[in-house]
């Protein structure tokens, strides 16, 4: 049991450098010149193979950032080694992901600007498909306030982090719940990914949740996981329940929409997702649910309109 624990705590830090190394711009830098402007591109190995990424218009202060990059991308790596010694050592061997797993990844890859997209506006936030799929590459918009582009950066590191073979591989469970909202909420409260321990509100109803207990919830979830449910059914289970618990000071819609998705990917089972013409249908069905009336309704409109099947 000790050695099992041990494991699972080694997986996590690992999957936690993978992630903080994904958001580096670091390598081998060239600077191309076009029509007299200068641009950096750095050249670096991924599983063995050589790639090239475009990082942004030449400036001494992202030219040295690349380089303060690429020095702590070598002791990011260094890390991963001695982790992966450790394991080696507990004689963990690494599971590999099915057919089916490997294909909803890559669905769910391809239809990330959309997805995102559509969670922004579920979010009330001010953008466009455009707009948002320039965000993701890292391009600038001039029409949207720093907060809301915030948070679309945030869903997308978050997507990338449960998308990632390890993070896969893990349980959908309470510690990785929380580390989807630390990710969703990075950068606004200093909270972000506890368990709230203040009393919250919701527009449009009087109802007002509890306050989470971390004991209670884990049980809870434990109790979706014993249920005789499909696949598709416990995911929704899911959403809902983590949804309506309110768990955390903000975030809470974005955090469950991922977390449901972890164990849909997880299964090869698809993805869920608010269509963005939907979504005032959406919270006018959410606001009875949340009350304690109409959870079939709203279960059955997200698995005829929101479930993504591949």
């Amino acid at each position: 049991m000790k050695e099992k624990i041990e494991i699972m705590d080694l997986l996590k830090s690992k999957q936690i450098i993978e992630h903080e190394l994904q958001l580096l711009a670091y390598g081998s830098v060239e600077i191309r010149e076009n029509d007299s402007n200068k641009y950096i591109y750095v050249h670096y190995r991924e599983d063995g193979v050589a790639l090239t990424k475009y990082v942004g218009e030449y400036s001494d202060e992202l030219y040295n950032l690349i380089l303060n990059n690429s020095i702590k991308a070598k002791e990011l790596k260094k890390q991963i080694r001695e982790i992966n010694k450790k394991l080696k050592q507990l004689n963990y061997i690494e599971e590999e992901l099915s057919e089916k797993v490997e294909r909803n990844i890559d669905f769910a890859k391809r239809h990330l600007v959309d997805t995102i997209y559509k969670q922004a506006i579920l979010e009330g936030v001010a953008t466009t498909f455009a707009d948002t799929e320039s965000i993701i590459e890292g391009g600038k918009v001039n029409n949207m306030t720093s907060e809301d582009i915030l948070k679309i950066v945030n869903l997308k590191h978050a997507w990338e982090f449960i998308l990632n073979k390890n993070v896969i591989l893990s349980n959908t469970n309470f510690a990785l719940l929380c580390e989807i909202n630390k990710m969703v909420e990075e950068g606004f409260y200093y909270s972000a990914g506890k368990v709230r321990n203040v009393p919250v509100t919701i527009g449009g109803t009087k109802w007002k949740p509890d306050l989470p207990i971390e004991s209670i919830i884990k049980e809870n979830l434990e109790e979706i996981f014993s249920k005789e449910l499909d696949d598709v059914d416990r995911a929704i289970e899911l959403l809902l329940y983590t949804m309506r618990k309110q768990i955390f000071i903000d975030g809470n819609k974005r955090t469950s929409v991922i977390f449901s998705n972890h164990y849909l990917i997880s299964n090869g089972k698809g993805i869920i997702v608010i269509p963005a013409e939907l979504t005032k249908e959406f919270k006018d069905l959410l606001i009875p649910y949340y009350e304690g009336k109409d959870e079939k309704k709203i279960k059955k409109f997200i698995k005829e309109k929101c479930y993504i099947s591949i």
